[in-house]
């Protein structure tokens, strides 16, 4: 019984991603920025090669490493979660997704506010956090729905949970959806609630994004056709709006999402346990805490101590990323950097991978082992 456990640590790049300066990244280091924190601790990624990846030049490399490890570049037009996503699905994503540095449209924001019934405010690129900080108070009082955008393809719906209820912020989120196709087809519509008092308003967990559709069959329905099990843990439904899964397991930030994962180690299975690990870009990349960032992956590290013991003997670990998200570098977006990829199993003889050019090298290597 075949089982491949593919976890994604959300924005953790390995720098050097050739065409850095197109997109005004030219030097963003995720991983060199992270590891010179001192809550820094990753010994188990260590052993497995993470140092020893072309172009990595932090950290302590070692001798003999247990895994197989290489580098990543990305093809596709972007360095947002849902063409990382996809092409590390086999999707590459030729032109970029619409962005709106200058906000929205008016006749998109006067369609939404018609289908809604609601007023709106903001729409402009801003920090989740601060967003909601000024403006926070204007939408409680008034009830308009606070829209947003950053430096990604996405329509972002900040609202108090006392003043829109979860449900109704995610009917919004599914009315933008519908709208927003075609010329104006943004990857994502994410629902961001929160809660709190003037001055101390914080997000809450409940955060739900809403993709487009991938344009063709990803790996996942590649896996599903042939009858594999398709686990997706923590937003990777949402990324591949459902498209196939087999079992969607939402999650509420990491020490979660590893507690469902470590869960399913234990669960007979074939199949794949695809996992996203949102925190590192939500809550320390997007916010510049490269502290908190080295923690969280010193916590995903130490996870590996209770995960690792129960691997079975066809079990195949992979750990990967997405884009980067520098917390040390200047501004608060995404970052065009290469991704590592770590693989561990009995079945995996260790190995330099040595450098790869697509994302999409990672669901060839799933689907030759899984199919």
């Amino acid at each position: 019984m075949k089982r491949v456990f593919l976890i994604v640590l959300d924005s953790f790049g390995i720098g050097n991603a050739p065409d850095a300066a197109e997109f005004a990244d030219k030097g963003a280091n995720t991983i060199k920025t992270v590891s010179a924190s001192p809550k820094f601790a990753t010994p188990n990624m260590r052993r497995f090669g993470l140092f020893n990846i072309d172009g990595v030049d932090c950290g302590e490399k070692e001798k003999k490493p247990a895994a197989a490890y290489g580098r990543y570049f990305e093809l596709s037009k972007g360095k947002d979660t849902v063409s990382g996503h996809w092409e590390i699905a086999g999707v590459v994503s030729e032109k970029p997704m619409h962005t709106y540095p200058d906000g929205f449209p008016p006749e998109v924001i006067a369609e939404f506010e018609r289908l809604t019934g609601r007023k709106t405010i903001v729409n402009k690129p801003y920090s989740g956090t601060q967003v909601i900080a000024e403006y926070g108070k204007e939408h409680v009082d008034t009830g308009a729905l606070i829209i947003y955008t950053s430096a990604d393809s996405v329509f972002q719906i900040a609202a108090h949970e006392d003043v829109v209820p979860l449900e109704q912020l995610y009917e919004y989120c599914r009315i933008a959806r519908k709208m927003l196709t075609g010329e104006h087809a943004v990857g994502r519509v994410i629902a961001r609630p929160f809660v709190g008092t003037e001055g101390n308003y914080t997000r809450t967990p409940n955060r739900h994004d809403f993709a487009l559709l991938p344009p063709e069959p990803t790996m996942l329905d590649d896996l599903k056709a042939a009858g594999r099990e398709v686990i997706a843990v923590g937003k990777i439904n949402d990324i591949f709006a459902g498209s196939g899964v087999t079992d969607a397991i939402p999650t509420k930030g990491n020490t979660d999402g590893i507690a469902k994962t470590l869960a399913f180690a234990d669960r007979d299975f074939e199949g794949l346990c695809f996992v996203n690990l949102v925190d590192f870009d939500m809550l320390y990349g997007h916010r510049n805490d490269i502290d908190g960032y080295a923690a969280a992956l010193t916590e995903f590290d130490s996870w590996l101590d209770s995960f690792l013991p129960k691997m079975r003997k066809d079990d195949v670990l992979m750990i990967t990323a997405d884009h980067g998200c520098d917390p040390g570098y200047p501004g608060t977006d995404h970052t065009r950097e290469a991704i590592p990829l770590l693989m561990y199993g009995r079945n995996v003889k260790p190995r330099s991978l040595g450098t790869h050019a697509g994302f999409d090298g990672i669901s060839r290597i799933v689907k030759n082992y899984l199919m």
